[in-house]
């Protein structure tokens, strides 16, 4: 999770104003160059973030993509699809769309969900390293009051981060109305989405109600819950560090979440240990909150390894081998998929494996535990193991349960059913990066097949 400097207050006259000014701020974020989309909704704030990033892009080499995604929820979604298209065309840029079908009656979490799953899908397909959002000042005061009003801790306090991860927000310094003037002054055409005023949703009650009513009580209000919001950050950003600080802890970023040495977290207060394992779920934008991570808790007490507890949003906590695990679940179950490995050489994917497979000279000897592997020229299939695997070791004595290979390369429970086993005719030959065994072993300097597997 990144964080950022305050930006100091700016009073915005000018489009050109605001044009300096959102450079300014930009050379504050950590930007990497290269391919990065722009979410656009059509509306005025995602409107003026794009015409502001192209004009600022040339300072950061950035090869900006329209993003657009179209919940299927408005009668009017695909005619203001086709403007956004309309307009990265007139800016000469390539545009990524996506299509829901939520439906009128889908709620604001459907569709935040939706829509940041196609952003991340399209940024991991085209190799883009950032997603800019249009949230602005505005947004910022509205979410902490929802989050208070929600009963949220101080984490949650902390308001929308101005980077996270890939997604970066580069509009928090400024408020809606400034955007609106400059969206009015450089004639950009935009959609007023009908929702944003409907009451009966709970951000748009809070910014239509409740807001004005503390504003006439407490004029500064939405300055002091910027404060809060910036008092709450600090606050963050030092647990985040302190995960790296604590003797014994240890955490380590995995393909599929994180994980911390479980003895390291049994010495602590409950208090301390909720805290380190919020920080820690913030560290891979697991959705933790204080209630659910006393299941995390309760988990640890047992520690007992292979038990696990459900969170939320697809993730699970884990004990395995003396490690607590925050993981997400795969997207599709991929352990009955076969793919068949055929031919001179080739390719294909199994789950998030990639297995290239090409002629080659056998070597002198094999390693029992490699990602690379040569046979005997014969036919092979990549498919998830069974309870009733067994395997000959390369170089051991008998024969071995696969999850007892697995058990011994300390892969835990929740990663083994989306790991890959090749097995030859008869039975299974190779566990990639687990273990080797002696069947279908080609003599040394003959042709053989040989297989890469890698973890993507």
């Amino acid at each position: 999770m990144g964080t950022h400097r305050p930006f100091p207050a700016v009073i915005i006259h000018s489009q050109m104003d605001l044009l300096r000014a959102f450079r300014a701020h930009l050379r504050t974020l950590p930007i990497p160059r290269g391919r990065a989309l722009v979410a656009v909704s059509g509306g005025p704030d995602s409107v003026a973030l794009l015409d502001l990033m192209v004009r600022a892009s040339p300072d950061h080499e950035l090869d900006l993509v329209v993003a657009h995604f179209d919940h299927g929820i408005h009668p009017e979604s695909a005619r203001i699809a086709g403007c956004v298209g309309d307009m990265a065309a007139a800016l000469d840029l390539p545009l990524e769309r996506g299509r829901g079908r939520l439906g009128p009656a889908a709620g604001e979490t459907a569709a935040r969900e939706a829509r940041h799953a196609f952003l991340e899908e399209a940024r991991r397909r085209l190799d883009a390293a950032t997603i800019f959002l249009g949230h602005h000042a505005d947004d910022q005061v509205e979410t902490v009051l929802l989050r208070l009003l929600a009963g949220s801790g101080p984490a949650g306090l902390a308001g929308i981060a101005a980077v996270n991860g890939p997604l970066v927000r580069p509009l928090l310094p400024f408020t809606r109305s400034d955007l609106a003037r400059y969206v009015r002054i450089r004639a950009l055409p935009v959609w007023l989405d009908p929702a944003n005023d409907d009451l009966r949703h709970q951000r748009a009650w809070v910014r239509a109600r409740l807001l004005p009513m503390l504003r006439e009580r407490a004029p500064d209000v939405d300055a002091a819950l910027l404060r809060a919001a910036s008092q709450a950050r600090a606050d963050r950003t030092a647990w985040d560090a302190l995960l790296d600080l604590v003797p014994g802890l240890d955490p380590r970023l995995e393909h599929d979440g994180i994980s911390v040495a479980g003895v390291g977290l049994r010495g602590y207060d409950s208090a301390l240990v909720t805290s380190l394992v919020l920080a820690l779920a913030r560290r891979v934008n697991c959705p933790l909150g204080p209630r659910r991570a006393t299941r995390v808790l309760a988990l640890l007490e047992s520690g007992s390894s292979g038990s696990e507890a459900p969170l939320s949003a697809g993730w699970k906590a884990e004990v395995a081998f003396g490690r607590l695990r925050l993981v997400r679940a795969g997207s599709r179950d991929v352990s009955r998929e076969r793919l068949r490995i055929a031919g001179e050489q080739g390719q294909g994917s199994w789950g998030s494996w990639n297995i290239v497979w090409r002629r080659d000279v056998a070597p002198e000897h094999q390693e029992r535990v490699e990602l690379t592997a040569w046979f005997t020229p014969d036919a092979l299939t990549v498919r998830g193991w069974t309870a009733g695997d067994r395997m000959r070791p390369l170089a051991g004595a008998g024969r071995r349960l696969v999850v007892r290979c697995f058990q011994d390369a300390r892969v835990p429970k929740s990663r083994r059913e989306s790991w890959p086993v090749i097995a030859g005719p008869d039975e299974v030959v190779w566990v990639p990066g687990v273990c080797r065994s002696d069947a279908l072993v080609p003599p040394a300097g003959s042709e053989a097949l040989r297989v890469d597997a890698e973890l993507v």
